[in-house]
C-alpha cells in the first residue's frame, strides 16, 4: 500500500474533504490513475467535487513529491502514488494495466561510465512492456 493519506497528515498537509477524497482514491498498490480517472472515482465518493479541484490537488501532490506523474503510452498523463519507493513498472501492450516491480540490481550501474557522457545521472526510469495474462 502506498500510505499516500498517512505520508500527507504527517507533513501537515491541510486536509480538506476533497483533498481527502483524492488522496484516498490514489491511495494503494499499483495505482496509476489519469486525472479523470481520478475524478470520476472522487465524484463517487463525493459528488460536489470539481473538476478543477482534482486537477489542483494533483499538481500539488506531485509539487510536494507525494505523488509521481508519468506517461507510459505517450498520451494521458497517470498519477503513481508510490513516489517515495523507487520502482519501475510493467506495462501490458493489449489493455494498458500498469504495475509497479522493483527489479533486483542496479539499473544505474547497468550503463557503463563511457555510455554516461559525462552526465551525473540522477534517477533511472525503465518500463518493461509485455503482455498481461488476460491479454496473452
Amino acid at each position: 500500500m502506498s500510505d499516500l493519506t498517512a505520508r500527507l497528515r504527517a507533513r501537515g498537509w491541510r486536509m480538506t474533504s476533497q483533498r481527502r477524497v483524492v488522496a484516498e482514491v490514489l491511495d494503494g498498490e499499483h495505482v496509476h490513475l489519469t486525472a479523470d480517472e481520478v475524478h470520476a472515482r472522487a465524484v463517487a465518493l463525493l459528488p460536489e467535487i470539481a473538476r478543477a479541484t482534482v486537477y489542483n490537488t494533483l499538481g500539488e501532490l506531485v509539487a510536494l513529491g507525494e505523488v509521481a506523474e508519468l506517461s507510459t503510452d505517450g498520451r494521458a498523463k497517470r498519477y503513481d502514488p508510490n513516489a517515495r519507493r523507487p520502482h519501475q513498472h510493467l506495462v501490458c501492450s493489449g489493455c494498458g494495466v500498469i504495475r509497479d516491480v522493483h527489479p533486483a540490481g542496479d539499473p544505474l550501474g547497468d550503463l557503463p561510465p563511457a555510455e554516461r557522457y559525462g552526465f551525473t545521472v540522477a534517477k533511472v526510469d525503465m518500463t518493461y512492456r509485455g503482455r498481461c495474462p488476460d491479454c496473452s
